[in-house]
């Protein structure tokens, strides 16, 4: 092996170069900074030579970015319910959703082409009842009619109507209820759902 002639003391940097070495970095550093660094980055551009190269619009449009975003940020937050009322909101909503699936009596029947079928509810004068009907396919012709004590009555006509919903109101006491019948081409299945003042549920026909 050899030994590597160490440098002698002629051939080291002077603690002056040294220094200006260092001071010359640091003035190059200063002035990418002030003439490169601030214009691209932050728009800042004290010298205008940023400007001139293009640097400083760059930077322009990235602090804007910059701003817009957290202003977004900020408005998100600042819209956003707190965990209380995001959980009230949520009771609320899901007994208000329970409330509406309530129904006192719910029932189902099926009708060929041609065929017919009468439900009434036995209802006493001024009474109410909400209802809601609908066909699993097609369309079906029906009449909200009532009767009894010798009087008759009819509410609503429709023709092709694949689902209704309302509120039964008995104009005297007696039978209130609907004549369904298909007139399609294909069999069909009614499903009817019911809640309020009546006494009982029958097909009469």
């Amino acid at each position: 092996m050899y030994n590597a002639e160490k440098p002698s003391v002629e051939d080291l940097p002077s603690t002056a170069q040294l220094l200006k070495s260092t001071i010359a970095a640091l003035a190059a550093a200063v002035v990418i900074l002030v003439t490169v660094v601030l214009p691209a980055e932050y728009g800042i551009d004290p010298t205008r030579i940023g400007r001139v190269l293009g640097l400083t619009e760059m930077g322009e449009i990235k602090t804007q970015l910059q701003e817009e975003a957290e202003a977004d940020q900020q408005s998100a937050v600042g819209s956003e319910p707190g965990w209380f009322a995001q959980l009230g909101s949520l009771f609320v909503s899901s007994a208000a959703a329970q409330e509406a699936e309530v129904w006192a009596d719910e029932f189902s029947f099926s009708l060929a082409p041609g065929e017919g079928a009468e439900w009434k509810l036995v209802m006493e004068e001024a009474a109410e009842a909400e209802f809601s009907w609908n066909t699993d396919k097609g369309v079906v012709n029906f009449d909200l009619h009532g009767d009894g004590g010798g009087r008759s009555i009819s509410y609503e006509k429709g023709r092709g109507v694949p689902a209704a919903t309302g509120v039964l109101k008995a104009a005297f006491t007696g039978n209130h209820g609907w004549f369904w019948r298909n007139r399609t081409g294909a069999p069909l299945k009614v499903t009817v759902r019911l809640r309020g003042a009546y006494t009982d549920i029958k097909r009469t026909y």
